[in-house]
């Protein structure tokens, strides 16, 4: 099943905070605030934002932090490969490039409270190298989907990519 995004409603406009470049590094490279766990409601207005160019080509995600998905998506004519993992961290997602560029965001809970999401937010963009999700997450009062100590981290997101890669999109 694919999803043709023609144009985003405006009352979907995406509770996004990107850091800086000269601030790059570190855990993300941005916090986004959805509104819902429906990735077909969700996904198109942050690709619209993110991926107005057509340099995104996948996203990746948890699958027990979202509803189940169409595998495809088209934005603006381009088609995105949506990917659900079990192995990388729920409050995140990963937009990935055609140059094998990656957006890493960290996800605030949809339900979260204004005044704690927005927190989160701000604090994201300003974080430093070595804060990881769930810091950033716990220290505005947010809670993180997984217990810290038994989260995927570091490189297993990217070897369970690359496996997929390699596999031809099988495990």
């Amino acid at each position: 099943m694919t999803l043709e995004l023609l144009t985003p409603p405006v009352e979907a406009a995406v509770r996004l905070s990107m850091k800086p470049e000269a601030r790059s590094g570190g855990a993300v490279d941005g916090t986004w605030w959805p509104r819902s766990a429906d990735p077909m409601t969700e996904f198109p207005p942050l690709l619209a934002v993110l991926g107005a160019d057509g340099r995104i080509r996948r996203v990746t995600y948890h699958l027990d932090a979202w509803e189940p998905a169409a595998r495809k998506l088209v934005a603006g004519g381009i088609t995105v490969r949506m990917e659900g993992f079990h192995s990388i961290q729920p409050d995140t997602v990963t937009l990935v490039g055609f140059d094998h560029t990656r957006i890493r965001l960290l996800v605030v809970p949809p339900g979260t409270p204004g005044g704690v999401a927005r927190a989160v937010l701000r604090s994201a963009a300003t974080s430093n190298a070595t804060a990881t999700v769930e810091e950033i997450l716990s220290s505005n009062g947010a809670t993180p989907r997984t217990n810290p100590e038994h989260a995927p981290r570091g490189k297993r997101e990217t070897i369970d990519e690359d496996r997929w890669e390699g596999d031809g999109g099988h495990f």
